[in-house]
């Protein structure tokens, strides 16, 4: 049962009758409406949509809501973007009639509670600015980020399943949120959680009753606006230590990968393919940023220790990892030395087992010691673009889905070789019960507005922009089509579900009816965000 609208009318007269409705709401500089400015908002890493008819960029979540109510009345559609780093068409718009809302400007910290251990922030608020507030107090998040965190923000993050910053202990995003404020399609400000009850003023808590977070956090922004989010919070553990390993090829590594996920001994564990550490490695210019230096010698108790360590990344370099090598990086933490050398040898114990040779800890430490760069990384170190897809499944499920996954790209290998398409691959530790596969389709063609503006200025002018490929962008839109359909047929989960993955088609019929009668209940006339999570119907 998907939800119906008839097309709104988007004649100029309308359209001057809502923006002039929303300029009594919010101030000038909150809404745009040059033609070249809302072209931006089309757009997202990968593909591009319909060009949203008004974008605005609220700083107050109250403005905000007396804004979407103004929307909705009108009939248009309401999407969210957050740091603008999906690849899935999460805020692609599908129809004209769309109002973008920008929500980068709500980016206020509201409260550090090192009482209660917990940090209310506003959902434009970015993960890198998190860390940066918390490190100083000795605090962070237990997930605390992605890898585009230094621009993807908390609400993003928590529409589109964020892991990575310690997701082999501590999972996602979505393990970390106690509260929410969220604003429905008729304006109305909903709090979840522990706010959520009367004579409540701390945030503290999630599940009093039934999970009404749990209910907005992995929606695409298909069901509300998030506009705050209260977030769990611990103390910085003192001591972490890091290792890296090469095997010989991927099944040997997802199996290493999945024990040492099982073992609890990891705070991170993730796995480079060949050529994804390649890429990196030219992408990031590990070795020589001196940044990165200066903060591995900070990160470290000792400062003497501290220099000691920086040395030993600059004599690792580059080269240290031998061709078609994969490369399994490890970051493991705790209170004491004796607890985490305990954890790096259960670890070693491990994946000796599965032929691993240990090598220098370069990739872990640098990451580690300045998590949030720029997002240089948005193109490859060639001016290629990029996009992923992503798997989550069980351990056991785990190889012989990335062998299957593996024979659709073998089945493309002449027509990518033609086309200058090529292929990396990512592979996670979340907690110890569930493992993340993430193919990486790159290819040369025109970039996007998203990829001319992210970049600092300085790095893309190192780069040159290709000329148009149309086939080689069609030839990567017909493989992930097929490798989305075999992630469905395998019953994966996936993060950024945005308007990609077929969740709805994808659910047993007693949960989509149960979905379509949550949609109809929060947004009636399914205005937010048409497309996410599959409510095709909606689409104008």
């Amino acid at each position: 049962m998907h939800n119906n609208l008839s097309k709104v009318d988007i004649s100029a007269g309308h359209n001057d009758r809502l923006e002039e409705t929303l300029r009594s709401i919010l101030s000038p500089d909150e809404i745009i409406m040059n033609e070249d400015d809302r072209a931006f908002y089309s757009t997202d890493v990968y593909s591009r949509g319909k060009t949203p008819a008004i974008v605005i960029c609220p700083n107050n979540k109250d403005l905000l809501a007396k804004a979407v109510s103004a929307i909705s009345e009108a009939g248009y559609a309401i999407i969210p973007r957050g740091g603008g780093m999906s690849y899935t068409g999460g805020y692609r718009p599908v129809r004209e009639d769309t109002v973008t809302v920008d929500l980068s400007q709500l980016n206020q910290i509201v409260e550090v509670n090192e009482e209660d251990m917990y940090i209310t922030v506003e959902a434009g608020v970015t993960w890198k600015a998190i860390y940066d507030r918390l490190q100083p107090l000795g605090l962070r998040l237990p997930f605390f980020g992605t890898f585009s965190g230094f621009k993807a923000t908390v609400g993003g993050g928590l529409s589109n399943g964020a892991l990575f910053m310690g997701t082999g202990r501590y999972g996602t995003a979505a393990e970390i949120v106690q509260c929410l404020e969220v604003v429905l399609a008729n304006g109305t400000i909903l709090k979840t959680g522990q706010t959520g009850f009367k004579n409540v003023t701390k945030p503290f808590y999630r599940t009093y009753g039934p999970d009404l977070t749990g209910l907005f956090v992995h929606d695409a922004g298909s069901l509300a606006l998030k506009v705050q989010a209260t977030l769990k919070m611990i103390r910085t553990p003192p001591v972490t230590d890091f290792l890296s390993f090469c095997f010989p090829d991927m099944s040997s590594t997802a199996k290493a990968l999945s024990d040492v996920a099982r073992s609890g001994a990891a705070e991170e564990a993730y796995v480079f393919d060949p050529g994804s550490t390649k890429k990196n490695m030219a992408a990031t210019d590990i070795v020589s940023d001196i940044k990165t230096l200066g903060a591995v010698v900070k990160g470290q108790a000792n400062w003497i220790k501290g220099l000691v360590e920086g040395a030993k990344l600059v004599v690792a370099g580059r080269d240290f990892l031998q061709d078609g090598a994969y490369s399994l990086h490890i970051v493991v933490s705790g209170n004491g030395r004796g607890s985490v050398d305990t954890d790096l040898e259960t670890i070693r114990s491990i994946v000796l087992k599965f032929g691993a040779e240990e090598i220098p800890n370069s990739i872990p430490k640098a990451v580690r010691a300045n998590p949030f760069k720029p997002l240089n990384g948005i193109l490859g170190p060639d001016g290629d673009r990029w996009a992923a897809l992503n798997a989550k499944v069980a351990h056991s499920d785990a190889l012989p889905l990335m062998l299957e996954t593996e024979e659709v790209f073998k089945e493309y290998e002449d027509q990518m070789k033609a086309h200058g398409v090529f292929m990396t691959r990512l592979m996670i530790a979340i907690g110890q019960h569930s493992f993340s596969y993430e193919p990486v389709f790159h290819w040369f063609d025109e970039w996007y507005p998203v990829h001319k503006k992210t970049p600092e200025v300085n790095h893309l002018k190192t780069l040159r922009e290709p000329n148009p490929n149309p086939n080689a962008s069609a030839l990567v839109e017909e493989i992930r089509a097929k490798v989305v359909d075999l992630f469905a047929r395998w019953g994966v989960a996936s993060n950024q579900i945005g308007k990609t993955y077929p969740y709805f088609d994808s659910l047993l019929s007693e949960n989509a009816e149960v979905m379509s009668g949550l949609k109809k209940q929060l947004d009636p006339t399914g205005i937010m965000n048409p497309g996410a999570l599959g409510f095709k119907d909606s689409e104008k």
